[in-house]
């Protein structure tokens, strides 16, 4: 089954701050979104990769990310929408050819290759998961600065990227989505929203989402905490 990887990678990361969006913001000395493109062209799961960036940034990342490191996986760059589900939609339209897709977000730099394989064998045979992790702080639901419950700790889970889905059933998802004005902030609950069940797969506490310097600053030190390992 033919296997491609759809990297949402359009924000312009405002709470970030500095000149340039979050996505190339040195990491280590290489662009955040250089690290996870890595990670991809490293499986051997993942046949080919579709980045998507803010419109105007095509050529910069195509000089400054994926030429610089060899990122030969990528087949195309193309700008993003104003939504991260418009986003992905524009990417997913490029992977026709695809039973597999697995989208995963460009500032999660420290995702391992093998769990983008482990999602991948996981939807071969159950058509639609995610990375997770169990939440370890206790999780109030809270309205008007009150809390009006607290919520079983062992039910809930962070979702994560990756998350891998057959393409069939992901295509029928954003169709749907935009026929009745549906939206979501991951795939996963579109598929949901179709009925569908998605499996969990256990990720890793360490594929941190980069939004602020000081996220920037703990994937530094898990890096060198690999690296030392």
């Amino acid at each position: 089954m033919k296997v491609m990887a759809i990297i949402p990678a359009a924000g312009m990361g405002e709470r970030m701050g500095g000149d340039l969006p979050k996505q190339f913001v040195l990491l280590k000395d290489r662009p955040v979104l250089s690290h996870t493109l890595s990670a991809f062209q490293t499986c051997p799961d993942v046949e080919g990769v579709v980045v998507v960036v803010p419109e105007g940034y095509e050529n910069f990342c195509a000089r400054e990310v994926v030429e610089p490191y060899g990122l030969s996986k990528v087949r195309e760059i193309v700008p993003g929408g104003r939504r991260r589900q418009d986003s992905v939609y524009e990417g997913l339209k490029l992977t026709e050819g695809a039973d597999i897709v697995v989208v995963h977000d460009g500032v999660r730099p420290l995702v391992r290759p093998e769990l983008i394989s482990e999602t991948v064998e996981i939807c071969r045979k159950h058509g639609a998961v995610l990375a997770a992790v169990p939440v370890k702080d206790t999780v109030k639901l809270v309205e008007g600065e009150v809390v009006r419950k607290t919520l079983p700790r062992d039910l809930l889970w962070a979702a994560q990227t990756p998350q891998t889905f057959l393409r069939k059933v992901l295509w029928e998802a954003f169709e749907r989505a935009f026929e009745e004005g549906l939206c979501a902030t991951d795939e996963a609950s579109l598929v949901e929203m179709m009925g569908y069940e998605v499996r969990v797969v256990r990720g890793d506490y360490g594929n941190i989402k980069i939004t602020t310097q000081e996220d920037l600053r703990l994937a530094e030190l898990l890096m060198e905490g690999r690296c030392s390992g």
